[in-house]
């Protein structure tokens, strides 16, 4: 029972931190007006699908451990 609440904590942790790094990095890229290198670019919209693939995944799993 102990691990489920644990793993539960986890859980949350982690798509909080995926949520704030998303919103911390967009926030500086529009402070900084999205310039940049094409490679930049692409790099940050990597970044931010596979924060979010990895939020919806975590989200969806429903059994733990």
């Amino acid at each position: 029972m102990k691990n489920i609440s644990l793993y539960t904590l986890f859980k949350y942790v982690a798509i909080a931190g995926n949520v704030v790094f998303i919103l911390w990095v967009t926030y500086n890229g529009i402070d900084e007006g999205f310039s940049g290198t094409i490679f930049q670019k692409m790099s940050y919209v990597g970044l931010m699908l596979l924060l979010a693939l990895n939020t919806v995944l975590i989200l969806r799993k429903e059994n733990g451990l």
